[in-house]
């Protein structure tokens, strides 16, 4: 499991060593999936950045491994708080790899090709059952709902793009993905 400090860090760094994770929601039952797309986002100089937004802003502000998640165009969106308190920065979970739990996510989403449960961030929380409830909680922690292991040695070529369905954008690329997997939200 990670710990805290893993997220105690500069958005990026983080953003691509999530890339090969699990990420795993646990209450009934087990759902897992691999992380295979992220976006990095930071504070009031991030012109697309959460951080603007009153609450929202406020999460982002706080401890590094706190979950936020936040509505848009009809989906929840789950990201993750990084670098130290005071310092607002984040991670957008925009796809991961279905591992477990295969036929509770094709439930959520009424849908049986495998690659349409969560191959993009409003795609990934409904097929987790991931909402607005979950916002605030400490992932880092063994007896939260949902939580991100690591899963050792990571063997595959990390892509850098900028950031899908922004307004605007830093002049750096922050969306990172796994090449070649099918999961990826866009290519």
């Amino acid at each position: 499991m990670l710990p805290k400090k893993f997220y105690n860090r500069d958005a990026s760094v983080v953003a691509k060593e999530l890339l090969g994770c699990i990420i795993v929601k646990k209450n009934d039952e087990t759902l897992k999936g691999k992380i295979v797309e992220t976006e990095a986002y930071y504070g009031l100089s991030d012109p697309a950045s959460r951080a603007k937004n009153g609450r929202i802003g406020k999460i982002m502000g706080g401890e590094a491994g706190i979950s936020f998640i936040y509505m848009v165009h009809g989906n929840w969106l789950f990201n993750v708080t990084t670098m130290p308190e005071g310092k607002a920065s984040g991670i957008l979970i925009r796809a991961v790899e279905p591992l477990k739990g295969v036929e509770k996510m094709k439930e959520r989403r009424r849908r049986e090709n495998i690659r349409d449960l969560t191959s993009g961030p409003g795609k990934f929380t409904q097929a987790f059952g991931i909402d607005n409830s979950y916002n605030g909680i400490k992932i880092y922690r063994r007896d939260s709902p949902i939580y991100i292991e690591n899963k050792g040695k990571k063997k595959f070529e990390i892509v850098e793009s900028y950031r899908i369905g922004v307004r605007e954008d830093l002049p750096f690329p922050l969306r990172f993905y796994i090449k070649g997997n099918e999961f990826v939200s866009k290519l």
